[in-house]
Parts: structure tokens; C-alpha cells; sequence
């Protein structure tokens, strides 16, 4: 039974969380999985996190529904839905320390990209390419924010768009994850209180609801350079916490 100042924490984190991605696009979902990752059991935290994304980014895709790019999402899926099945096939499930190097080391992989291997969203075979990396991702650290990010960055898209479309594929993302350790993989101490999950999820539609304004306030620039130093900061921050955790 979870004490009163977990809850706490965990409410806090679900609200704040949301907010920042409802503005963001991103970010969010790395802050949280980063707490959830420090309290919980590695398993429990994939699901409660797959639970709080999945309201968080389904709610913002329904609130910015009209600027959802529905060819990128339909690639996108195809994607995620083959890294699930060889998910399925291995029942892989990573520890605390690996999954917190490869949430901090996801932000700078674009570093690391040769020129002639630019990612855009927008290009043929590249919504699909992002699917079954982001699910990848998603299945092993627990979010894919960062990575997503490296094919949507050179796209054209306008930020309305971006978020919206963001949300979609996060959500299916978050849909894979719950399936896959809530189905797929039977692991000890992934158990989530459902009056817990449904905390989490009220707390996630009231943070993503409050950022709506801001963002509407925001212009296209600000909004990219916002999200670059966010995740770039949060990468640097996970990667210590691994590396630490891994030579203990």
C-alpha cells in the first residue's frame, strides 16, 4: 500500500509532468519516468507511467485533433506494432540502471548521426522508422520523447501540428507498453493500484488542460529551442543517475 507522502509525490509529478509536455510536446514524460523509476519497482513503473502518458498525450491529441498529421501516425504505428511483436517474442525487460543510461543517453543520439543520415518525420519510410525506434525505446527506458524528437526537429511542421501529432504516436507508444508488461511479460512488483492508475490519469487531463494557453502563446521558435535544452538537461541528469547505479 503506497504511503500518503508517495502519493503525494506521485500526484505532484503527474500534474507537473503533464503540463510541461502539454507545452513541450515532450520532456514530460522523461521527468516522470525518472521519478517513477526512483520509487517503484522497475515493472510497476513502466506501467503506472504507460497509464499517466497515455491520458496525458491521448487528452492532448484530442484537444489539438485537427492539426493531427494522420499519414505520419498510420507509418508510425506499423512501426511500433513490429517492435512489439519481436518485444513479445524475446519478453525482454531491462534493469533500473541500464534503462536510466539509455533515457540519458536518448537526447544526444542526433549528435552522433552522420550528415547524409538526417531523420525528418516528413520523408517516405521515416514515420515507420520512428515507430519501431520509438517503441523500442519505449519498451526498454520508458519513454521515447527524446528520440521522437530527432525526426520531427527538421520538419516543416508548425508546433500545433507537432504536438498534436506527437500525441497520437505517443499514445499508441503508451498503449504497446501497457500491453507488453501488463500481458506480454508476467513480472513481480508490476502491480498498479487502480485507484492509483485512476489518480494519475484525472491529474494528467487537469495538467495537460492548464498548458493549452501557453502554448498558444508560444511561437515556433521558442517552442524548439525550449524543447532541445530541456531534453538535453534531463539526458545529462538520467545518464549520471545510471552510471552511478551501475557501479554500485
Amino acid at each position: 500500500m503506497p504511503t500518503v507522502l508517495l502519493v503525494a509525490i506521485l500526484a505532484a509529478s503527474a500534474l507537473v509532468t503533464s503540463f510541461i509536455s502539454g507545452i513541450l510536446g515532450m520532456a514530460g514524460g522523461m521527468i516522470l519516468m525518472g521519478v517513477l523509476l526512483a520509487l517503484m519497482p522497475l515493472p510497476a513503473a513502466m506501467m503506472l507511467h504507460g497509464i499517466t502518458q497515455l491520458a496525458a498525450n491521448g487528452w492532448r491529441a484530442f484537444l489539438w485533433r485537427k492539426d493531427v498529421d494522420w499519414r505520419i501516425f498510420r507509418g508510425y504505428c506499423y512501426g511500433a506494432l513490429a517492435a512489439l511483436a519481436i518485444f513479445a517474442a524475446v519478453r525482454l525487460v531491462v534493469g533500473k540502471p541500464v534503462a536510466f543510461i539509455v533515457l540519458g543517453l536518448t537526447p544526444f543520439v542526433t549528435l552522433w548521426l552522420p550528415e547524409g543520415l538526417h531523420l525528418n518525420v516528413q520523408r517516405k519510410g521515416h514515420p515507420l522508422a520512428c515507430g519501431f525506434a520509438c517503441s523500442a525505446l519505449a519498451l526498454t527506458a520508458g519513454v521515447s520523447g527524446p528520440i521522437l524528437d530527432i525526426f520531427f526537429v527538421r520538419s516543416m511542421m508548425r508546433r500545433h501540428a507537432v504536438v498534436a501529432t506527437k500525441a497520437m504516436t505517443q499514445s499508441f507508444s503508451h498503449v504497446t507498453k501497457i500491453v507488453y508488461f501488463g500481458a506480454v511479460v508476467s513480472v513481480e512488483g508490476g502491480r498498479v493500484d487502480p485507484w492509483l492508475g485512476a489518480m494519475m490519469v484525472l491529474l494528467a487531463f487537469a495538467g495537460t488542460s492548464m498548458s493549452r494557453g501557453i502554448l498558444e502563446r508560444m511561437n515556433d521558435v521558442s517552442f524548439r529551442r525550449w524543447t532541445r535544452w530541456t531534453v538535453m538537461v534531463l539526458g545529462l541528469f538520467y545518464l549520471a543517475d545510471g552510471v552511478v547505479l551501475l557501479a554500485r
